[in-house]
């Protein structure tokens, strides 16, 4: 072993301090021989009733422990805040920085040598990450996996579907008891979402980070191989610790550029940019949004999954995984540099195989040629604004047309569905104040629906702009998280109806035709959204939360502080 285990600081220490904190643990039934010098594992759990995506996650924390038993540690599981993103309000973004805050203290002020993180809905993967990686201990990840395909009336459907079951019941094609069969239909298992949305993009992004053991991202749920992984992953830990493998060492600047490679090729959810950034800013690597398009340039769309494509999760498994993605972009990526399994990413997926090249393309024959995600900048976004090109309509990538504006999401339900609502295919929805600080939280209502009079008209996609986020599930021409939000005095805040508004995303470009004058006549007569919280973690947030091209941590939060504990209470 390299170094002194972390938990000798608690339990190897003689006299009342050691007395202490061995005979109070020992309440739960350990014998004496756990506390002699054996490396102590957390399983940093996120398992809750109000978090469906991670409910079977007391099975899969079982799972871990066996491994880490066998391999010679002692695991000891402890929760964190866990974040339902279809149950918690306002929005579960609100509170991904809390829950990280959660996990590093949790981490940092405990004797743990290692962890093992379990996270599966979309926020908690981020959450815990950002907060190991503040602490730097050997940690590494297990997701929890997809859901079975859903089925509705012979046919597979999956969070996508909600979309567009929606806009049919809008229109009068689906009623309530069409949606109530749907219901019952669509999350047939354990796990969470079925496609490529936002928790199987995170799930992609901790495997491609080289993060967790290779074929973690798609093993559905309720398969059993699922708890293999776990059983795998507790074994692996413990070796960890004994090579003092910490996450510094995975997490460099290459594995970021290697997710963001690997993301494009999988048609990731556009969340992936504000989480990912988050990481790395606490993990100490440099990265802004430039990155994401640079590296995600010629990198073709691989996966043939829903939403860009037509698959799910469930088939890419079958089809291979992450590992055959990874394994065909070898001569894009950085195949040389280390992970957690010990070896690099080259001899993490040399020996992957495609089980099915409709699900998953080659290089030469890509499944789209377009994909990754795309940043845009001019007067509306001057720190960027992003664009998910393989969930778009092609003939709307470069577009002018007459701003429709909703100064709140609450606006935009007022008026959404008036039949004299001023607009046509042509025009461009721009919704304000659902930014990080604006809404607060930047909830996922970027994807706006379509105006009703223009559903019924057939028309099913037109451009839209917020500085909100999009579902990672939902499609469309979605132009989000533009910068600096509304309610921080980005120019999208001054934007009134009829301004002509031009996208060019080719030219990565996006523009206000107001003059720069009439932008500050606007400005004078500006005033700040406030929703008057006044005080509490909402407050705190609203006070200290970055702009999205920084990836929404708290300022204070940003960068490492150790596994140090600075003082001692005995």
């Amino acid at each position: 072993m390299s170094k002194k285990l972390r938990s000798r600081d608690w339990f190897g220490r003689e006299g009342k301090d050691g007395f202490i904190y061995r005979a109070w643990m020992k309440n739960q039934g350990y014998p004496p021989d756990e506390f002699e010098g054996k490396p102590v594992i957390g399983i940093c759990n996120t398992w809750s009733e109000l978090t469906p995506c991670n409910g079977h996650f007391r099975d899969l924390a079982e799972s871990v422990k066996r491994g880490v038993w066998e391999a010679g540690g002692f695991p000891l599981e402890f929760p964190v805040m866990s974040l339902g993103e279809t149950i918690i309000k306002p929005t579960a973004m609100l509170f991904r920085n809390l829950a990280s805050m959660d996990a590093e203290e949790s981490i940092r002020g405990n004797p743990i040598d290692g962890v093992v993180l379990l996270g599966g809905c979309d926020k908690t993967t981020p959450s815990i990450l950002m907060g190991a990686a503040s602490v730097d201990i050997p940690t590494i990840f297990v997701s929890g996996g997809p859901m079975l395909n859903g089925n509705f009336r012979g046919r597979k459907i999956a969070t996508s579907d909600i979309w567009r079951f929606s806009e049919a019941y809008r229109k009068g094609d689906m009623n309530k008891a069409d949606m109530l069969e749907g219901e019952a239909a669509m999350c047939r298992s354990s796990g969470h979402c079925a496609v490529m949305g936002t928790a199987s993009t995170m799930a992609c992004m901790v495997e491609s980070l080289g993060v967790s053991l290779p074929t973690n991202a798609a093993i559905p749920a309720a398969d059993s191989r699922r708890k293999v992984l776990a059983h795998m992953t507790g074994r692996r830990i413990v070796d960890m610790v004994n090579e003092d493998l910490r996450l510094s060492k995975v997490l460099t600047r290459k594995a970021f550029e290697n997710a963001i490679m690997v993301n494009a090729a999988i048609g990731g959810s556009t969340n992936f940019v504000v989480h990912l950034l988050a990481i790395a800013g606490r993990i100490g690597v440099k990265l802004d949004l430039e990155d994401f398009d640079h590296l995600s340039n010629n990198i073709p769309l691989l996966a043939n999954i829903q939403p860009s494509g037509k698959y799910m999760m469930e088939e890419f498994y079958y089809a291979g995984g992450l590992p055959v993605v990874m394994k065909e972009l070898l001569s894009k990526i950085h195949k040389d540099i280390v992970t957690v399994t010990g070896q690099t990413v080259e001899e993490n997926v040399k020996d992957a195989v495609c089980y099915d090249d409709e699900i998953i393309a080659t290089l030469k024959k890509p499944f789209k040629t377009e994909s990754g995600l795309a940043v845009v900048k001019g007067n509306l976004a001057k720190d960027g604004a992003i664009i998910k090109p393989s969930a778009a309509t092609p003939e709307l990538m470069v577009h002018k047309g007459k701003a429709v504006v909703f100064e709140t999401i609450e606006d935009f339900h007022a008026k959404i569905n008036d039949p004299d609502l001023p607009v046509d295919k042509d025009s461009v929805l721009v919704l304000k104040n659902v930014g990080p600080k604006g809404y607060p939280g930047m909830a996922e209502v970027g994807n706006m629906g379509m105006p009703k009079k223009l559903l019924d008209a057939g028309v099913t996609d037109m451009v839209r702009i917020s500085d909100g986020r999009m579902s990672g599930t939902a499609f469309g021409t979605v132009f989000l998280h533009t910068s600096p939000e509304a309610a921080a005095g980005g120019v999208l805040a001054l934007v009134k109806d009829g301004d002509l508004i031009e996208v060019d995303v080719p030219k990565r470009k996006i523009h206000l035709h107001v003059s720069d004058q009439e932008l500050e006549e606007r400005r004078k007569n500006w005033k700040p959204y406030d929703l008057k919280y006044g005080r509490g973690y909402v407050q705190l947030y609203i006070d200290h939360v970055q702009q999205a091209n920084l990836g929404a941590d708290l300022d204070f939060l940003s960068g490492g502080s150790g596994d140090e504990v600075k003082r001692d209470s005995h």
